[in-house]
C-alpha cells in the first residue's frame, strides 16, 4: 500500500584447550633388560594399563556441558557468534496482530494461512529503512526492474515522489520469489545494504522464504501512532488489505479467482479506472499482475474511506457497489472471505442491499 541500527552482537569466544596426549615410556623398574617378569604379573599389569587408557580416554572426551566448557543457553531471539541469528516468530491471527503495539521489530506467522510472514513495526521510518528499496524494485514505476537501486537512487525517487522514507509506503507485501530475485540482485551487483535490509535477509532464510519453491509471502504493518495519520482504524485497513495481497501470493485457487475477475468480471473502461488509479498512486501500471493484486486489495479488502473510495475511482458509489458485491459473491470460501463479508455486512446498506 503506497503513500534503527541493530546493536552489535556480543562477541563471547570460548576457547576450548585440548587435554594433552601422554606418551607411556617403557618403565625400566617394571619390565627389567632381562624380560624376566612371571606370567601372572605380566597379566595383571596389562590390565592396569587398559584400565589407565580407558579411563584417559573418557577424560578427554568428557561432554563439554559437563566440564563446564560450553556457552549457556541462548536465549531465544539472540545470536550467537559465527552463525545466523534467531529472530523470534509466533503464530497470530488478526485480531492479535491489531492489538499488539510494537516496541521492536516483531514477526508472526499469519494463524489462517501460515505462508504468511508478517512484520509488525514500531515506525514507519524503520519500516521503510527495511523495505522501502524491494518495493522500488518490485512495483515502483520509473525503477529499474533488473538491479536493486542505489542508496543514492532511492532517496531521489523518494524526494522526486514528495514522500519521506517514512511515507514512501504505509504498508508493504511481496511474494517469496520477489524477496529472493532482490536478494540475488543485491548479491550479484554487491549492492552494500542496510543492516535493516540484511536482518530482513536473516529472517527469510531463517523462515525458509528464500528457498527456490517457497509459496510465502511477506507483509508489514506500522503500529499505531507512528504518524499522526495511522490510528487504529487505518492500521486494521493497512492490514487486511496486505493480508489480501499475502493470500494472492500464496493461494492459488484465490489469484485464480481474481484473474479471472478482472478479465471477466470488469470491462474494459473499469480496467482502466483501476490502472489509471493505481498510476496515480506511483504503481507501474504496466505490470499486469501488480494491477489484478492491486485491484482485488482495493476493491474489497480497503474500508476506511480515507484509503480508498469511489470518487478516487473515478467511478460512481453504485458503480464502485456493483463491483464489490459481484466479486464476494463469487470469491472462493476461507478465511478472507469470511473476513470481507464481516466488515462489508457492517458498513451501512450491507452487501446486497437496495442502495449498497
Amino acid at each position: 500500500m503506497s503513500r534503527e541500527p541493530r546493536p552489535p552482537d556480543d562477541d563471547v569466544t570460548v576457547k576450548v584447550t585440548r587435554k594433552p596426549s601422554y606418551g607411556r615410556p617403557r618403565d625400566r623398574a617394571l619390565f627389567p633388560a632381562g624380560g624376566g617378569m612371571p606370567p601372572m604379573i605380566r597379566l595383571i599389569a596389562l590390565f592396569v594399563v587398559m584400565a589407565v587408557g580407558v579411563a584417559g580416554w573418557f577424560a578427554m572426551h568428557e561432554p563439554a556441558e559437563e566440564a563446564g566448557l560450553m556457552p549457556p543457553p541462548r536465549a531465544e531471539g539472540t545470536a550467537v557468534p559465527g552463525a545466523a541469528p534467531v529472530i523470534a516468530v509466533r503464530v497470530a491471527g488478526e485480531a492479535e496482530i491489531l492489538s499488539h503495539k510494537a516496541e521492536a521489530r516483531t514477526a508472526f506467522r499469519f494463524g489462517p494461512n501460515q505462508r504468511i510472514l508478517v512484520l509488525d513495526f514500531p515506525t514507519l521510518l524503520d519500516q521503510g529503512l527495511t523495505l522501502n528499496r524491494v518495493a522500488a524494485l518490485v512495483e515502483k514505476a520509473g525503477m529499474p526492474r533488473n538491479r536493486v537501486a542505489s542508496d543514492a537512487e532511492l532517496d531521489a525517487a523518494i524526494a522526486a515522489a514528495g514522500d519521506t522514507m517514512g511515507t514512501y509506503y504505509y504498508g508493504h507485501d511481496y511474494a517469496a520469489a520477489d524477496l529472493a530475485r532482490f536478494f540475488a540482485l543485491a548479491d550479484r551487483d554487491q549492492v552494500r545494504l542496510r543492516p535493516e535490509e540484511e536482518w530482513l535477509r536473516a529472517l527469510l532464510t531463517q523462515e525458509g522464504l528464500l528457498a527456490p519453491d517457497s509459496m510465502g509471502s511477506l507483509i508489514s504493518v506500522p503500529r499505531a501512532g507512528s504518524s499522526p495519520l495511522i490510528d487504529d482504524a487505518l492500521r486494521a485497513t493497512i492490514l487486511r488489505h496486505e493480508l489480501a495481497h499475502a493470500e494472492y501470493f500464496s493461494n492459488p485457487r484465490y489469484t485464480a479467482y481474481a484473474r479471472r475477475f478482472w478479465e471477466t468480471g470488469l470491462d474494459d473502461a473499469a480496467r482502466a479506472a483501476f490502472r489509471k488509479y493505481l498510476a496515480s498512486q506511483g504503481y507501474n501500471s504496466a505490470a499486469e499482475d501488480l494491477m489484478i493484486n492491486e485491484m482485488q486489495a482495493y476493491l474489497v479488502h480497503t474500508p476506511d474511506p480515507r484509503m480508498f473510495n469511489a470518487a478516487a475511482l473515478g467511478v460512481a458509489s453504485e458503480t464502485l457497489h456493483i463491483w464489490q458485491d459481484a466479486f464476494l459473491s463469487g470469491m472462493p470460501t476461507g478465511w478472507l472471505r469470511s473476513a470481507a463479508l464481516l466488515v462489508v455486512r457492517a458498513a451501512p446498506g450491507g452487501v446486497g442491499a437496495p442502495g449498497r
